[in-house]
């Protein structure tokens, strides 16, 4: 009997053993990526229509797969009303958002409310809609947020860009008209919401100073994420005020926090006749050169600088793709062909390891 009892017992854990090594293995669920590790690519159709050929390792390589490659998942590009040319025009982004999409990238839109160039120190009403009575104003404001919406569907929607006394001057300017520009902001967002639940909103700000004045007179809005610029040059260069700041913004208004531009030079040279932004050694922080790893180490301290706040969200490093697109000798080229993330054989940069989801 025990030996009948030891044989069922031995066949009973070989059947066991059998069914085990049987069973498939469970596939892991997928971490979503939800960490922002962004490029601002708006000048990319500009550049390529011009003959510019992007490379990796030396060879010719498209610029949005070598960025996804680095582990880049979003691209933002800027959306001007009515352009003089078609350079960030309706049709030229939805072109663009197409191809990011196809090569695996997410959409960030930055939509000016403007024809040009919309910034601190500027907010200009489209020519189009200059003449219009402020209720007009706030319908062609909603109508073309619809329009963006149908023809792009952006996965982040950003009302304005570096909206620090508002948009859409004098009606939308917000230290002089606050009720009317909060309004502007309202009717964008309302737009969103109801056609698009699943865009995220972002509001924009550029620097650190000011910036707790500001949210605060847009607390009323419902958007998602507060998007602060960061550059050296002009927000100075303690990188723990821009980490206090993003804890402070986000506890007090309870958002994900993004630098939404931030850039550093490989270089202090430059590889055209046109006017470098940055190209001194007192416009930098000590701690990063003007190197290929001093821009990697720069872009770095970003990425974990966001990391390190409980409200960040992600980073987008502006100008990445804006070589020295028209030659050695053109006084109308770049003036950030040393701060992309290519260099000036059009080569990837070290920096580009900055992308990466680690």
């Amino acid at each position: 009997m025990k030996k009948i009892f030891i044989l069922m017992l031995s066949l009973s854990l070989v059947a066991c053993s059998s069914s085990d090594s049987d069973a498939p293995t469970p596939t892991p669920t997928p971490v979503p990526d939800d960490f922002i590790r962004a490029v601002d690519v708006s000048f990319l159709p500009l550049i390529e229509s011009e003959g510019t050929i992007y490379k990796h390792n030396g060879a010719a390589q498209n610029a949005l797969t070598t960025l996804k490659n680095a582990g880049c998942n979003t691209v933002r590009i800027r959306l001007w009303k009515n352009p003089i040319d078609a350079v960030s025009s309706l049709p030229e982004v939805k072109t663009l958002a197409a191809r990011a999409r196809q090569a695996g990238l997410k959409v960030w839109v930055t939509v000016h409310y403007s024809d040009t160039w919309a910034d601190p120190g500027a907010q200009t009403t489209p020519v189009e809609w200059q003449s219009l009575s402020f209720t007009d104003l706030k319908t062609a404001v909603a109508n073309y947020t619809s329009t963006i919406l149908t023809e792009i569907q952006p996965d982040i929607f950003q009302i304005g860009n570096e909206t620090n006394d508002g948009l859409l001057w004098p009606q939308g300017k917000l230290s002089t008209n606050e009720a009317q520009s909060l309004q502007l902001f309202q009717v964008a967002s309302a737009k969103i919401r109801s056609q698009s639940p699943s865009t995220k909103i972002m509001l924009h700000y550029a620097g650190t100073s000011g910036s707790d004045w500001f949210f605060n007179k847009v607390s009323s809005i419902n958007y998602d994420y507060i998007g602060l610029s960061y550059y050296p040059i002009y927000h100075g260069k303690n990188l723990t005020t821009v980490l206090n700041t993003m804890n402070s913004l986000g506890s007090t208004h309870n958002k994900k926090v993004i630098i939404a531009e931030t850039s550093y030079p490989f270089t202090l040279g430059y590889n055209d006749f046109t006017n470098n932004v940055v190209g001194l050694n007192n416009q930098l922080i000590p701690e990063y050169p003007a190197s290929n790893e001093g821009q990697k180490a720069f872009v770095l301290a970003i990425k974990n600088l966001v990391k390190q706040s409980s409200h960040g969200i992600g980073f987008c490093y502006w100008g990445g793709e804006w070589v020295a697109f028209r030659g050695p000798t053109s006084s109308n080229g770049s003036s950030w062909e040393n701060q992309a993330l290519w260099d000036f054989n059009n080569n990837s940069l070290p920096v580009m390891d900055a992308f990466s989801p680690n």
